[in-house]
This record gives structure tokens, sequence and C-alpha cells, in this order.
């Protein structure tokens, strides 16, 4: 926790210019209903709810929440909660960085 910016460390793996050229054009959505309009366009349906599925997974176990109570409420299997485990575990701090940034919004 308290990390800094340079902290938070790049997956060269995904590292390319179309990669870089999607976030440069999320960094310019200003709302939700700009957020809607532009992942409706981009994502199909079911992509966008379980990108959701796994941050609100990601939120619950940050909570503590059990893996069964987080599978009742999601409706992700254990599988897909122990990967975003992973995740916060051992992955690059992206989550992290984002519910430290809402909770100083708070």
């Amino acid at each position: 926790m308290g990390k800094s910016k340079g902290d938070y460390v790049m997956n060269k793996k995904i590292k390319t210019d179309a990669v870089d050229h999607l976030f440069q054009a999320i960094l310019t959505l200003k709302d939700a209903d700009e957020c809607y309009s532009f992942f409706e366009d981009v994502c199909t349906v079911n992509e966008l709810l379980s990108l959701s599925q796994r941050y609100e997974v990601a939120r619950m176990l940050r909570e503590n929440n059990t893996y069964l109570e987080i599978a009742e409420k999601t409706g992700a299997s254990t599988a897909t909660i122990s990967r975003v485990n992973r995740s916060l575990n051992y992955g690059n701090d992206g989550y992290d960085m984002v519910f430290e940034r809402l909770q100083a919004e708070k």
C-alpha cells in the first residue's frame, strides 16, 4: 500500500502500439456515461461482464470475503476467483492501485 506511480510495473507481454492506442483512447473518457458508450462499442456484452466480474471478485477478496461468498454474489467460478486472487497477490498491483485511489476519493 502507499505505492507511488513508479512502483507499478508494466507487463511487457501486453505492451504494443495497439494497446497503447486503446489505453490513450480510454484515458480520454470523462465519465461513466462515456465509458458505457465506448466499452459497449469495443467489447461484447460477455467481455464487459467478465471484466466487471473479475473486478468485483478482486474488490470482494480485498474485503476478505470467502470464495463461497464471492461465488454466490458474483457467479464467478472458484477457478476465476483463484486467478484473480493470484493477480492480487503476485500481479502488477493494478487492482490495489485503483482501490487505493478510489479509497482516497472517499
